[in-house]
């Protein structure tokens, strides 16, 4: 397996090449093989689609749960990983920073922690607050014995303040006190992006999973996306394949198999995957 220092190193990289490269999210060890197996550079976890594995909604995951499925991920794969951990699974800056600590022991090379509280009457932590959390993230990462890449992440637009001014503010403060990435899912068009892109100087992340809001690849990089995540979108391509093949069983029939990826591709696509854990 590469070392925790060498996946760190090489997902550094990918966020210092030129144009916009591709993060996938995935949900277990097939699906990471797959993505390996057709040539992305690392993964990320999706919170959403880690908390249907256990038959929960987004939001419903312990950080134990958390990391022990995203841990997962990282001890079968050689890519880098990195972990949608939500809010850190606790409202003080203390809760975040151990929870990148116990990222880094889990395996993974990467985390975001958002601003979105949680709380339904106040969703959004005040700016200092938030602002402390993510600083607190940042020496937790920069403790780790490897370069943890911490993404700090402003949820304004999906939780019903579409304040562009507000989450350009955030996303400079998070950089100011130490960030790598900066996000800020739900965008909603790609003046915003650009506009996002132009007022920092960090690796910006764009979130493709909104109809409507999924702009191409060459679109966001010309507008100065660094990374494009994939959010749930490729765990929902899963479930609408299933669903459809569950409901054509249902009826008698079985056509879907023919278009079904063969055992012996998936297969081999696993063993591949430990095969290059083992040449690393």
């Amino acid at each position: 397996m590469p070392s925790l220092a060498d996946k760190a190193a090489r997902f550094r990289a990918l966020h210092a090449t030129s144009g916009a490269f591709i993060l996938p999210n995935v949900w277990d060890g097939g699906s990471a093989a797959l993505m390996g197996e057709l040539g992305y550079g690392a993964l990320a976890t999706s919170s959403s689609a880690a908390a249907a594995t256990l038959g929960k909604l987004d939001g419903g995951l312990t950080r134990a749960e958390a990391l022990a499925h995203a841990g997962a991920v990282a001890q079968v794969s050689p890519l880098p990983v990195a972990g949608d951990l939500e809010n850190g699974f606790g409202h003080a800056p203390s809760d975040a920073a151990e929870t990148i600590r116990q990222a880094a022991a889990a395996g993974l090379v990467g985390a975001s922690i958002e601003d979105a509280s949680g709380e339904e009457g106040e969703p959004i932590y005040p700016l200092a607050h938030a602002v402390a959390r993510i600083q607190a993230a940042v020496q937790a990462a920069r403790a780790a014995p490897f370069p943890f890449t911490l993404t700090a992440r402003a949820e304004n637009f999906l939780h019903g303040r579409a304040d562009l001014a507000d989450t350009i503010a955030r996303l400079k403060a998070f950089e100011e006190v130490g960030a790598d990435v900066l996000f800020a899912p739900g965008l909603p068009d790609l003046e915003s992006v650009r506009a996002v892109c132009a007022a920092v100087s960090k690796p910006v992340n764009f979130m493709v999973g909104m109809r409507g809001q999924s702009f191409s690849q060459p679109e966001l990089a010309a507008a100065g996306v660094r990374r494009i995540s994939l959010s749930t979108t490729l765990y929902r391509a899963a479930m609408t394949g299933l669903h459809a093949a569950a409901r054509e069983a249902q009826g008698g029939a079985f056509s879907y198999v023919e278009t079904l990826m063969s055992g012996a591709d998936l297969g081999r696509a696993l063993r591949d995957q430990a095969a290059r854990r083992a040449d690393r």
